[in-house]
């Protein structure tokens, strides 16, 4: 009895992480990855909006331009891979549950708690933002966009290390490398306007 309760057991948990045929399972990393990542890139999109409709410089009007259009088409790639596999756009488990180990073996990375996605701007930055004009406006976005930026990269490296599936594997990896030029870019912008990046929150490598 206590071998039919474990086998049962292990086919309920092999079906939550891989699905009926293979596919990503509700509750897999893939699945956690997706859904985080499409909320973290809807605050990325409506962060680009915010600068876009305050007349900024050339520079951040193109670098929000381009936010905008990666990350908005990037979030409807993982919004229809959980549709392609059967899942909810949305889940009762915790933001980022798939990368502190809960039932992955993943253990967290630096910052990263389940509920609380890293780099996520909180209301009162948001209002911040709205709120500001001219280059005050454009010194905030850069610092709150490389801090965003930099948890997409955590997030994607957690990705990386927890799934091998292509389709995913290969967004992850885009991701590290735009977002990590990005904020190359967005550091030296910073630097032109006597300015700063906050505190990273990414470990040193």
């Amino acid at each position: 009895m206590l071998i039919i309760c474990g086998v049962l057991v292990l086919a309920v948990a092999a079906f939550l992480l891989f699905g009926r045929d293979g596919t990503p399972g509700d509750t897999s990393p893939e699945a956690g990855f997706a859904r985080d990542m499409a909320t973290h890139h809807a605050q990325a999109v409506d962060m680009a909006f915010t600068i876009r409709d305050k007349g900024p410089a050339k520079e951040i009007r193109s670098l929000a331009f381009d936010i905008i259009n990666t990350q908005a088409n990037q979030r409807g790639m993982f919004q229809g891979w959980l549709q392609q596999w059967g899942l909810s756009q949305a889940t009762d488990q915790p933001p980022m549950a798939w990368m502190s180990g809960h039932g992955h073996g993943a253990t967290p990375g630096a910052g990263v708690t389940a509920g609380k996605m890293p780099g996520m701007a909180s209301p009162q930055e948001l209002t911040e933002l709205k709120q500001a004009q001219g280059t005050q406006a454009e010194v905030l976005f850069l610092q709150l966009m490389i801090r965003h930026h930099e948890g997409g990269v955590q997030m994607s490296e957690g990705l990386l290390k927890l799934s091998a599936r292509g389709e995913v594997v290969g967004m992850a990896q885009k991701i590290v490398q735009g977002q990590s030029g990005e904020i190359k870019l967005m550091t030296e912008l910073l630097r032109q306007r006597g300015a700063q990046p906050l505190p990273s929150i990414l470990t040193p490598k």
